[in-house]
């Protein structure tokens, strides 16, 4: 049931196909730096999965739309962590993934959504993966703008990090992808 749900996810917005899996796996390589236990990682490759299915319940047109949002529009888009928490609540197997579906979408300052916590009060696991959520949303293409590059990408994450982002959590990710870049150039 759980695979059927990430894949009605991605049917919907083609824009937005593969992105869980790749922000899923983004977010374990940062708990697994931050050694975390492995039921603790299979949570939050779990909560990676699924944290868009609240987007099942937004019209396809508003998903696939190219320009930005109007205020009504994005009201209906900042729904969807509190869609995706109530729609899983009722599935067992789902529920440890809840607090990254719920939360995903909270800011370190307190200013995300759907309700302004701030700072340790998000549950880690949702602040391990804003980083791998934004990360990837920013690295690849969207109807409304082109995908950043890797570099401006890290840097945007260092920019905000202690404002968007936890500020421990930003640092280690850029330096988790500096170091498999450099690993990666050694072996070629």
């Amino acid at each position: 049931m759980l695979a059927a749900l990430c894949a009605a996810i991605e049917s919907r917005d083609p824009y937005t196909r593969g992105h869980s899996a790749r922000a899923s796996e983004l977010a374990v390589a940062l708990a697994e730096r931050l050694d975390w236990s492995p039921a603790r990682v299979g949570a939050l490759r779990l909560g990676g999965l699924l944290h868009d299915v609240g987007k099942l319940v937004v019209a396809e047109q508003l998903l696939r739309k190219a320009g930005p949002l109007k205020p009504i529009e994005f009201d209906t888009i900042r729904r969807h962590p509190v869609a995706g928490a109530q729609l899983l609540q009722a599935i067992p197997a789902a529920r440890p993934g809840l607090a990254c579906v719920l939360f995903h979408h909270e800011r370190w300052d307190g200013a995300g959504y759907p309700t302004g916590r701030a700072g340790k009060d998000i549950p880690i696991d949702a602040r391990v993966l804003a980083v791998a959520d934004a990360f990837d949303a920013m690295t690849t293409p969207r109807p409304y703008r082109r995908a950043l590059s890797v570099s401006d990408a890290l840097t945007e994450i260092i920019r905000c990090a202690g404002t968007q982002f936890d500020p421990e959590l930003a640092l280690n990710f850029v330096q988790m992808w500096e170091q498999a870049a450099a690993s990666a150039r050694a072996a070629s």
